[in-house]
């Protein structure tokens, strides 16, 4: 009795179906497949892929670290920079310590003038004194002043290559992370191309990666269908896994084509005559049961 009154209520869901769609023998005003944003994942370096265990099917999230491909070559060549870098950096002139004798010096001397000039006033020094301690002040200055210079301009040259080597250092850990193969979005593993212990070269495709949670379906409407939708409008769309088992979610109109196309030989439309339809994407949120590639279609 049970399985007569479900059989019923089957048949009586489908013939609604049929008719909340306009009928003319199509279940649906529109129709098509269950579609993803895919992302393929390339390789970013070159060298031999070391660990890779991701599955197909698996789902991973945005940032998850999936495998790694050889980059001991480059760790070398990073602690290289390190080294010569610290080595640059010692090199770099002490300013303040190389001319602290002859400002001690300086100091010295114009103590030195003080005292005399105390001296020449009271008529116990004489001018040539004076002359002769001012004399060395001013070459002491300027000899104070010639080696600040030199020293400044050896400051800078070691400055400028250690920021050399930074930059070199900065591009060889860009390219040491390039070494591991991240997921940029969560989502599930659809395709592996590679496996451990393969050799990766850049731009080898590796995985493809698709976001099973939200899907759009992808229908074909005719342009008399078209006056009346617009974006963000929610439409009743069905998952078709064949007879009379269907599933029905709420979708919503995220994307509609500018242009007109052919209508596609798997496709039918409400009106088989026309001829010209227009490409419209639906978006779905999954509760796991739609697959890629899935028949659907919607009622308008």
């Amino acid at each position: 009795m049970d399985s007569i009154i479900k059989t019923a209520l089957t048949l009586i869901a489908a013939t609604a179906l049929l008719v909340s769609c306009g009928g003319k023998g199509s279940r649906y005003d529109a129709e098509g497949s269950f579609e993803s944003e895919e992302i393929t994942v390339s390789a970013e370096a070159t060298g031999k892929i070391l660990e890779f265990g991701v599955r197909e099917g698996q789902k991973v999230v945005c940032g998850e670290k999936l495998g790694c491909i050889d980059s001991l070559q480059l760790e070398l060549a990073k602690l290289q920079l390190e080294k010569n870098i610290k080595a640059v950096r010692s090199s770099r002139p002490d300013v303040a310590s190389q001319i602290a004798a002859q400002e001690a010096q300086l100091q010295t001397l114009r103590k030195e003038k003080t005292r005399i000039g105390k001296l020449f006033e009271d008529g116990a020094a004489t001018g040539r004194q004076m002359d002769e301690v001012n004399s060395q002040i001013s070459v002491l200055e300027a000899q104070i002043a010639a080696q600040k210079s030199t020293l400044g301009n050896s400051a800078v040259g070691v400055d400028a290559q250690s920021s050399s080597i930074e930059l070199q250092i900065a591009q060889m850990e860009e390219r040491i992370s390039k070494c591991h193969i991240i997921s940029p979005i969560n989502g599930a593993v659809l395709t592996k191309y590679a496996n451990a212990g393969e050799f990766a070269s850049t731009g080898k495709p590796l995985l493809k990666i698709a976001d099973l949670d939200d899907v759009f379906l992808r229908v074909y409407v005719t342009s008399a269908q078209l006056s009346g939708m617009r974006l963000g409008q929610k439409v009743r769309t069905f998952a078709d896994f064949g007879g009379e088992n269907v599933r029905e979610y709420e979708g919503t109109v995220e994307w509609i084509s500018s242009k007109s196309e052919f209508t596609p030989k798997n496709i039918q439309t409400a009106d088989e005559r026309e001829n010209l339809v227009y490409a419209v994407k639906v978006a779905v949120k999954n509760d796991g049961f739609i697959k890629l590639g899935m028949y659907g279609g919607i009622c308008l």
